[in-house]
């Protein structure tokens, strides 16, 4: 692989943001005035926010309306984008030496894109990403490779010299069953970490290890 496009994921890859989705249920909930179960995360892991209101609604007896939960959890997720959410060690020197090695690279996330623009332009690397798309824009989430391909097509890039850097699962299956090179980074909350690392062109466990992606950088 010779490497003259990247296309990033957000959350878990270049910012260690998960631990706030992971618990977003839970924290939600204490802040309005309920106990949260044991089970509560697991149960919300897969609704949308809006599903997530009526399961609070139903097994919480939540009184406030859907809307009003909706945008209570979407003001918790402002506050952490815009001031809390960091960028994982090491992904600032990695950004840098793509930039230099003339690599065109732009964020492929599910994240709305105010909180991503707001997040990386605190952490002071927004400019070093020529476009950000999000799966809400296009339409379709990382189980389809519409986000990807859209973002190849604005890059401009050949497909085997584009790689995805992502850390779920799903994202890297469909990514590869597109054609795409895989970079994998673990994080610390990853599950399936051995089939991750079966599927992708290279592993790095954290971004400590970028100089890994030396070798696949243009002369």
């Amino acid at each position: 692989m010779r490497m003259r496009g990247a296309i990033f994921d957000l959350d878990g890859t270049l910012l260690d943001s998960m631990s706030v989705w992971d618990t977003l249920a839970e924290r939600y909930l204490r802040s309005i005035g309920y106990q949260p179960r044991p089970d509560l995360n697991r149960r919300c892991a897969a609704l949308s926010l809006e599903q997530a209101a009526r399961y609070f609604q139903r097994a919480y007896g939540v009184t406030l309306d859907v809307e009003e939960m909706v945008s209570g959890v979407n003001a918790m997720l402002e506050r952490f984008y815009r001031q809390e959410a960091p960028l994982r060690p090491g992904v600032e020197e990695a950004l840098a030496r793509l930039r230099r090695a003339g690599v065109r690279m732009c964020v492929a996330t599910a994240t709305d894109r105010h909180l991503a623009e707001a997040a990386l332009e605190r952490c002071g690397v927004l400019s070093r990403f020529d476009a950000l798309f999000t799966c809400g824009e296009v339409g379709h989430g990382k189980d389809e490779p519409d986000i990807f391909q859209a973002a190849l097509a604005f890059l401009g890039t050949e497909r085997a010299e584009t790689a995805v850097f992502d850390d779920a699962l799903h994202a890297i299956r469909t990514a590869k069953g597109a054609g795409f090179p895989v970079v994998a980074v673990r994080e610390h909350h990853q599950s399936a970490a051995e089939e991750i690392r079966a599927l992708a062109d290279l592993y790095l466990e954290d971004w400590t290890q970028w100089g890994q992606l030396e070798k696949f950088l243009p002369a």
